[in-house]
């Protein structure tokens, strides 16, 4: 796959770029450069590897989700904290409908 430089031009359009025609003549071999890379990457084997989300594994590290019943710390208040929502409904803040 390659691009010409019409197509370099509409790009440019497309994204709001102004570029002049020198400028237009330096990017079609860059992008059709690019391309073929990309073209490169799919011709490689991947069947055996399992998808990842980064190079190194990695795990979050979490923290208990323990409610804090201490009222001096703010914990064990949630009718104090409700008191003041327009809508509560179910222990939680209610909420209009955004969604049809």
């Amino acid at each position: 796959m390659s691009v010409t430089r019409e197509e370099v031009a509409k790009i440019a359009s497309l994204a709001r770029i102004k570029m002049g025609d020198a400028e237009l003549d330096t990017m079609v071999p860059e992008l059709n450069n690019i391309l073929e890379w990309v073209e490169q990457l799919g011709e490689v084997d991947c069947s055996g590897v399992e998808p990842m989300t980064a190079v190194i594994p990695n795990t979050l590290r979490l923290r208990d989700d323990v409610v804090d019943a201490d009222p001096k710390t703010g914990g064990g208040r949630r009718e104090d904290v409700l008191a003041n929502a327009p809508l509560a409904e179910h222990g939680f803040f209610g909420v209009p409908k955004v969604i049809e």
